[in-house]
């Protein structure tokens, strides 16, 4: 199963961005074990971002709603841009 399948397609976008800043975050010299972490807080902001922009937020449900959509898409999302990293650092290793 693909994982793309799962994200949201106007969110796809945020994947090449996140690989971008992780290159960016990699060059700033934060250690490496952070970078995740970093990386999935700043995709589960940009995906509440995109939520609360994007729905029409009445209730405490859609409030839960909205949380939820962020969090499992702000997480799909920072995956699937680590997951890019790593398919490209492990090309370049030599077996």
């Amino acid at each position: 199963m693909d994982i793309m399948s799962f994200v949201k397609p106007e969110l796809v976008i945020l994947v090449p961005v996140l690989y971008l800043v992780g290159v960016g975050i990699k060059k700033s010299k934060a250690p490496d074990k952070y970078i995740p972490t970093i990386l999935g807080c700043i995709s589960v902001s940009l995906c509440l971002l995109w939520v609360v922009a994007t729905s029409e937020i009445n209730t405490f449900k859609d409030v839960l709603y909205a949380l939820f959509t962020a969090v499992t898409q702000g997480i799909l999302t920072a995956g699937a841009g680590v997951y890019i990293n790593q398919l490209y650092i492990q090309s370049k290793k030599d077996e």
